[in-house]
């Protein structure tokens, strides 16, 4: 059995656990009668939440998921509260609650992100999250009150946080490099797919300056376009023998 761990984990076999600053309480969302988040104002809604921009963005890094449920609905303060949200093969849980100024303003708020399953879809989510939000979420108002509640270092947080989104752009290096030694050895093959081949680097340079913005969906849209072409360019694959049929014809 696992033991049982609080965080910050950054890199874990199944889990991470991260802490982020609360900027912003908006938006503001229904809980219907079955304790869902809604963003429409219903007459049966049994209560609001204040959802924030990390939790908004910690959710939407799922893609396609389910309907965020409330597993701890707020009391006085719209502002504290616990959610969980599932995808295919992820499970999201996030906690909203204050650590300084007794919870009167949203910034006096942080949020516990709890994500378990696959390391690289983890990843990728975190590395989504810190470029939707603009800015590195791991960084408090109050630095020595987040450390107390926390219970650990701004300088563990940063490694945390940081340790998910280095291993998505290795990821997406370590793709790339394997896409340009597929075109070095298809280079001098056949002349006639030299231009293909030549559209596969324009491609893996484009998804290099993606990944410098942080651009994860256009990361994976220009390796998606650089792969085929290469698969085109490649005599040995079913696509490029069905292309030929098709010129032939």
């Amino acid at each position: 059995m696992d033991r049982v761990v609080d965080g910050p984990v950054g890199i874990h076999p199944s889990r991470s656990i991260l802490y982020a600053q609360v900027w912003s309480g908006n938006p503001r969302m229904s809980i219907d009668d079955d304790g869902i988040l809604t963003f429409k104002e219903k007459k049966t809604s049994s209560g609001k939440i204040f959802l924030g921009v990390v939790a908004e963005s910690a959710i939407r890094s799922l893609g396609s998921h389910r309907n965020p449920e409330v597993i701890e609905e707020p009391s006085y303060d719209e502002q504290k509260w616990i959610i969980v949200c599932k995808s295919n093969e992820l499970k999201l849980k996030i906690s909203s609650e204050a650590y300084w100024g007794f919870g009167l303003f949203a910034k006096c708020f942080l949020n516990k992100i709890i994500l378990e399953g696959p390391l690289s879809m983890r990843a990728r989510c975190i590395h989504e999250i810190v470029a939707t939000l603009g800015r590195n979420p791991w960084e408090p108002i109050r630095v020595r009150s987040f450390e107390k509640k926390t219970k650990a270092s701004v300088l563990i947080h940063a490694q945390s946080w940081e340790s998910l989104i280095s291993h998505t752009k290795d990821e997406f290096l370590e793709t790339v490099e394997g896409q340009r030694v597929k075109i070095r050895k298809l280079r001098g093959v056949n002349e006639e797919c030299e231009h293909l081949l030549d559209n596969a680097e324009i491609y893996l340079d484009e998804a290099l300056v993606a990944l410098s913005d942080k651009n994860i969906p256009a990361v994976e849209r220009a390796l998606s376009r650089a792969s085929n072409s290469i698969i085109q360019s490649d005599s040995s694959t079913e696509v490029a023998y069905a292309n030929r049929e098709l010129l032939d014809n």
